[in-house]
């Protein structure tokens, strides 16, 4: 079986959650693999969900809009830091 790791491209403004190079590994397309992931917040989630099924079945980025070019998909998360204080990351999703 494949699996999609998730990992944190870029910070913007400051999140109390993630640190650039931190990692989501879903396994199977759903499960989450509580060993290799080093943190998970559910905004976040909220931007990956949409996606990942479809990149888990090998759709490419490119189809969904979600990279110019490649295998490697760029989303990010909900929280528009310049007005909340907080911080926005951007992930890179890759099916392995």
């Amino acid at each position: 079986m494949g699996r999609l790791v998730i990992r944190v491209k870029e910070v913007k403004g400051h999140c109390p959650v993630y640190r650039l190079g931190d990692k989501i590994v879903l396994e199977e397309g759903y499960r989450l693999n509580l060993e290799e992931t080093d943190a998970l917040c559910f905004h976040s989630a909220a931007s990956i969900i949409p996606y990942h099924v479809a990149l888990y079945r090998g759709i490419m980025p490119t189809e969904l809009g979600l990279a110019k070019e490649g295998a490697k998909a760029y989303v990010q998360c909900l929280d528009p830091c310049q007005y909340t204080g907080g911080g926005t990351v951007v992930f890179e999703i890759e099916r392995q």
